[in-house]
């Protein structure tokens, strides 16, 4: 549900913790994210930086430039600003990412983890069998038919936690349990009903079963899309993910090796949430892909 009033809650002597509701859905996450773009246009005294996450936003202050209360007030004063969520819009960038789905380096990957750790169904047909999908075919051609919402950026650097936008993609799966010891970077996976991209070769526990060979985060500054940050997502941003063959899998591969991949990405879109929820009136919502 969305709180009829946020809840301001102190994080030790630097954070305020905003509570907007206490389920995830786009809404409470629009919510969120407007907040935060309002804090910033409007350069409240004494804030650092803000972190969006799904129903909540984290404000990062310096208490020797304004104090908790002082700041609680102006934030409620410009939350109570920004009127109804369906009336606002936020700056959107749109990525088109090639990915090879049912790859060989995530399933060799779960191969391993069942024989070192614990037999586990493969991560597509365990996912496909779970949400009622007819097989692995049809769980690539769900997941892969919608655009993908940058709701927060998380535990690892470059990670973002994405929201299917289409509802007749909405997926959910559990987590490993134990974790695995090693995820190939690029893996897509899926947690709860989140999917992310694994930037590095880390440990992890959401179910994989695709692999991009797009980078989203660049240390060595080789890409201009980064811009002065190493983490190319921002919150807010969307993500298409575009099924590819080996052989294109592997030939964006080269390309970025040799440094002259160019990122399709379109840049400056606005995205409202009013105009959202009247588009996602007028499809049949359940009905697969």
């Amino acid at each position: 549900m969305i709180y009829p009033e946020p809840r301001f809650l102190p994080g030790g002597d630097r954070f305020v913790l905003i509570e907007f509701g206490d389920e995830m859905n786009l809404e409470l996450n629009f919510i969120a994210q407007g907040l935060a773009a309002a804090v910033e246009e409007q350069r409240l005294p004494g804030v650092v930086e803000t972190a969006p996450c799904f129903a909540t936003l984290l404000v990062h202050y310096d208490p020797d430039r304004v104090g908790y209360e002082s700041l609680v007030a102006s934030l409620r004063e410009l939350h109570q600003s920004l009127g109804s969520p369906d009336d606002l819009e936020v700056t959107s960038r749109l990525f088109f990412f090639e990915t090879m789905y049912l790859d060989p380096w995530t399933r060799e990957c779960v191969e391993q983890y069942c024989k070192d750790v614990t037999p586990k169904e493969p991560d597509p047909e365990f996912v496909a069998r779970i949400n009622g999908l007819d097989d692995v075919d049809q769980f690539v051609r769900v997941h892969q038919a919608s655009e993908y919402w940058s709701a927060a950026l998380g535990f690892y650097p470059g990670v973002s936690f994405m929201m299917p936008l289409d509802p007749r993609s909405r997926l959910s799966a559990p987590k490993y349990n134990p974790p695995r010891t090693i995820t190939p970077s690029g893996a897509v996976g899926m947690g709860g009903s989140c999917t992310c991209i694994y930037p590095a070769a880390t440990p992890g526990g959401y179910q994989i079963f695709g692999r991009t060979p797009v980078p989203i985060w660049d240390t060595q500054r080789r890409f201009d899309i980064f811009g002065d940050n190493v983490v190319l997502f921002r919150a807010g941003d969307r993500v298409r993910f575009v099924p590819v063959t080996r052989e294109e899998y592997d030939a964006t591969e080269a390309r970025i090796a040799a440094g002259r991949y160019v990122y399709n990405v379109i840049e400056y879109q606005k995205f409202s949430m009013g105009e959202y929820k009247r588009w996602c009136d007028g499809i049949e919502s359940e009905r697969r892909f």
